[in-house]
């Protein structure tokens, strides 16, 4: 396994310790040390997972520029499995959306509109993209624990009190990578109410 990160001291000694674990450092948005994190040291990776999300003085396009450096280096070492997470304010043509949908909709407008047109734009690569791809879509993240039970799917009717923990993301992208349920699909996540 390969963890790529900007900072290795960022992650707990647990994973920077593990002998399982070859931490890379680089820079996604640049994509400084994307290859050298995909291609291995000549034996390729055999899936990415992204879980980047914007943060105060991201760059505004950090999904689609780190995106492109992901997928081009997944095309240059044979690697087709993507799985990449955004947030579910992004929606597909034709989806239904609750009212609470609706207004969390309006606000992300409003108040975050650059790095929604970000993961639009992201989702766009992707879905164009040769990968064998799956865009993982998740409300308002929180930090607790695991439930080992979340609820999600392709027609998942989020509201403004919908949430996931980070751990049950975690859980449902590993189960995506693991499966072919969701390939090509833009599945949403959250808790169980």
């Amino acid at each position: 396994m390969v963890a790529f990160v900007r900072d290795p001291a960022s992650l707990s000694s647990s994973v920077r310790d593990d002998d399982r674990v070859a931490v890379v450092a680089g820079d996604a948005y640049t994509g400084d040390g994307v290859d050298r994190a995909v291609g291995g040291d000549g034996t390729p990776v055999d899936a990415v997972v992204s879980v980047l999300g914007q943060t105060d003085g991201s760059p505004d396009d950090l999904l689609t520029a780190a995106g492109e450096h992901v997928l081009a280096a997944m095309d240059e070492h044979g690697v087709d499995r993507f799985v990449t997470l955004v947030g579910a304010g992004v929606r597909e043509a034709g989806e239904s959306v609750s009212l609470g949908g609706r207004v969390m909709e309006s606000l992300l407008k409003l108040l975050a509109r650059a790095a929604l047109e970000d993961a639009r734009d992201h989702v766009e690569t992707v879905r164009t993209s040769d990968a064998r791809w799956t865009v993982v879509r998740a409300p308002r993240l929180t930090e607790a624990a695991h439930a080992g039970a979340f609820r999600h799917g392709t027609d998942l009717t989020l509201g403004v009190r919908d949430a996931a923990a980070r751990a049950n993301v975690a859980a449902f992208v590993l189960d995506c990578l693991e499966g072919v349920e969701y390939v090509g699909e833009m599945p949403k996540v959250a808790d169980e109410r």
